[in-house]
């Protein structure tokens, strides 16, 4: 599993107990405060669950709803690894579910493993992970993938494929949202 799958996965913590919840992508904007401090936004696009029955789909919602979006827990989850949650907003656009996390840190290294050394920060990824995009420089070598920013960049960028979603049978779950509003 790639940092990045382990991330969502931490993100999206409990998908994986009956049915799972599956998105499209996820983005990121960190920007840089110091050498190792900042913040970051994450935009997930299209989350959508692959349960199978009604019992799967009702412990998918109660989890991206209640735990992720409202509970204190998840917020502590995350200060227990060095992010301090400022933000976090489940919402529809063009009927698609998306949700946002946003959130400080003190150490690099807790946004998805990237590492500086000076002068680059840079992220490693499994060669099978699709960058989307970036503002820095892929370079594939050996088995790796990696993402580098030249340090003078305050703002590191990137956005990843996660899923193909609009295939199959899975469950759009924006029609929930407002149920739980």
């Amino acid at each position: 599993m790639t940092k990045i799958q382990k991330f969502l996965s931490l993100f999206l913590l409990t998908f994986a107990l009956q049915g799972c919840l599956v998105f499209n992508t996820v983005s990121y904007e960190v920007k840089l405060e110091g050498e190792n401090s900042g913040t970051v936004n994450m935009h997930v696009n299209d989350i959508r669950s692959d349960a199978i029955n009604v019992s799967e789909l009702e412990e998918d919602k109660n989890q991206l709803f209640n735990f992720i979006w409202k509970s204190d827990d998840f917020v502590q989850q995350l200060k227990e690894e060095g992010k301090f949650v400022t933000n976090r907003q489940l919402f529809e656009s063009n009927g698609k579910l998306n949700g946002s996390l946003s959130y400080e840190f003190n150490d690099i290294t807790t946004v998805e493993g990237i590492q500086y050394q000076e002068p680059y920060y840079f992220l490693t990824v499994a060669v099978e992970d699709s960058i989307i995009s970036t503002n820095g420089e892929v370079i594939i070598s050996e088995g790796i993938k990696r993402i580098m920013w030249d340090n003078t960049m305050k703002t590191l960028k990137f956005e990843m494929f996660s899923a193909e979603v609009e295939s199959g049978s899975l469950v759009e779950l924006s029609q929930y949202l407002d149920e739980q509003k």
